[in-house]
C-alpha cells in the first residue's frame, strides 16, 4: 500500500478523492531549507481559501485568509517585531544585552520578547490591566518585565504620549520600541506582506481587509498592494462604539488589536497609520467579532483571534454586495485563537473570572486593546 493510500482513504465520507500530497503547496517529494533560527521562520505565510465560511453567508466574493497565525511566535506582530530589532541593529541604538522598551499588551510584546532573548536583549513592557491571562503568562514565560498599567488611563487622548515619556524617563538608555510610529513597522509590511499576497493571488487580489493596531499591516501592505493595482480596495474593520471602553464602561467586551480610527483624536491614532489610503471602515462589535472566530473554527477549522473575527465579520458583508460579485477578498488573520481561551471568546470564562484585570463584579469580558 502507498503512503496516498494510507494517508487518504479513497472512500472516507466527503473526501475529494483526486487529493495527493503533491496538490498541496508544499509537496513531500520537495525539500525546504533548514531554518538557521526563530527569525528565518518569519513571513511566507500561505492563503487559505474560506470556502465554507463564504458560502455559509452567501458570499458572492472569493474569500481568502492570510495566514499570520502560522509565523512560529503565533502572529502578524511577528513581522514587525525582527523589522524593528533588525533596523535598530543596523542603525547602532541595539547592543548586546540592551533594554527593550515598549508599550504593549498584546502580540508585538510577545514577539519583541522572543525575539530579543534570543539575541541577548533584555525586555520590558508597559501593558494594560486587561490583558488577557494567556498573554501575560507567554510574556513571563519568555522573561519578560511587566509593568501594569490601569485601562482607565486610555480615557485621556494624551495617554499613549504621556505613557510613551514615562517609559523613557524610568528607563534611560533603553531602546524605545515605539511600535506605534517606527517606520520600520510599515516599511516591514511593504516589504514582505504586500508582495506576498500580490505573488500568491497571481495579481488577482481585489480587496484587502485589515485592522488597525499599529496600522502597520494596512499602510505598509496596502500601500505595496495599491502601487501594483490602483483600483484595489483597502477596507479597515474598526470596533463599534459598545466595544469600546467609556467612563460609563471601563472594561467592555473589546476586540483585542483593533482600534477606532472614526471620530477619536488625532493624537489617538497611531502614527503608523495611513488614512489616505483607506478606502472605507467598517464597524464591528466585539460580540460579532467573535462569534466570527467561533464560526470560522467550526466551518475551515482555523482558531484565530477575536481581531482576525471582526476582519472576517467586515470581509462577509463585503462579499455579498453585488458589487464584489467575482472578486478576490484577502483578509488578514492576525493571530492564534490559542491566545484568547480563558478571555471568553470561544466560551464561558473559567469560573470566577470576571475578565483579564477587571475586578469581580466590575464587568468587562473581553481581551485587551493593544
Amino acid at each position: 500500500m502507498t503512503l496516498h493510500e494510507t494517508a487518504h482513504p479513497a472512500h472516507a465520507p466527503g473526501i475529494d478523492s483526486t487529493w495527493t500530497f503533491e496538490t498541496t503547496a508544499r509537496s513531500l517529494t520537495g525539500r525546504r531549507p533548514v531554518a538557521g533560527g526563530v527569525i528565518d521562520a518569519i513571513g511566507d505565510t500561505p492563503l487559505i481559501e474560506l470556502s465554507r465560511f463564504g458560502a455559509a453567508r452567501g458570499a458572492r466574493a472569493r474569500i481568502l485568509g492570510k495566514a499570520e497565525f502560522s509565523n512560529p511566535l503565533g502572529s502578524v506582530k511577528d513581522r514587525i517585531a525582527w523589522g524593528i530589532i533588525r533596523a535598530a541593529e543596523e542603525s547602532g541604538q541595539l547592543r548586546p544585552g540592551a533594554l527593550i522598551v515598549d508599550i504593549t499588551s498584546g502580540n508585538t510584546g510577545i514577539a519583541l520578547a522572543a525575539i530579543a532573548a534570543g539575541r541577548g536583549y533584555r525586555t520590558k513592557f508597559y501593558l494594560g490591566d486587561n490583558t488577557s491571562p494567556d498573554k501575560r503568562l507567554l510574556l513571563e514565560a519568555i522573561g519578560a518585565e511587566i509593568v501594569p498599567v490601569p485601562n482607565s488611563l486610555f480615557l485621556d487622548p494624551e495617554a499613549l504620549d504621556l505613557l510613551f515619556l514615562r517609559a523613557q524617563e524610568e528607563n534611560p538608555g533603553a531602546f524605545i520600541a515605539d511600535q506605534l510610529n517606527n517606520p520600520a513597522n510599515p516599511a516591514t509590511h511593504y516589504a514582505t506582506t504586500g508582495p506576498e499576497i500580490w505573488r500568491d493571488t497571481s495579481g488577482g487580489v481585489d480587496v484587502l481587509v485589515a485592522g488597525v493596531g499599529t496600522g502597520g499591516t494596512s499602510a505598509g501592505a496596502g500601500r505595496f498592494l495599491k502601487e501594483q493595482k490602483p483600483a484595489l480596495r483597502l477596507v479597515v474593520a474598526e470596533p463599534g462604539d459598545a466595544s469600546v471602553p467609556s467612563e460609563e464602561v471601563l472594561y467592555p467586551e473589546e476586540i483585542d488589536g483593533v482600534h477606532k480610527v472614526v471620530d477619536v483624536e488625532p493624537e489617538q491614532l497611531p502614527g503608523n497609520y495611513a488614512p489616505e489610503l483607506v478606502d472605507e471602515v467598517i464597524g464591528v462589535e466585539a460580540s460579532e467579532a467573535y462569534a466570527a472566530a467561533r464560526e470560522v473554527l467550526h466551518e475551515e477549522g482555523l482558531l484565530v483571534g477575536p481581531s482576525s473575527g471582526a476582519n472576517l465579520e467586515a470581509a462577509a458583508r463585503l462579499a455579498q454586495r453585488p458589487e464584489h460579485e467575482g472578486t478576490t477578498i484577502v483578509v488578514i488573520l492576525a493571530d492564534t485563537g490559542e491566545r484568547y481561551l480563558s478571555a471568553g471568546v470561544f466560551g464561558p470564562r473559567p469560573a470566577g473570572d470576571s475578565g483579564p484585570g477587571v475586578p469581580d463584579g466590575a464587568g468587562g469580558s473581553g481581551p485587551e486593546r493593544r
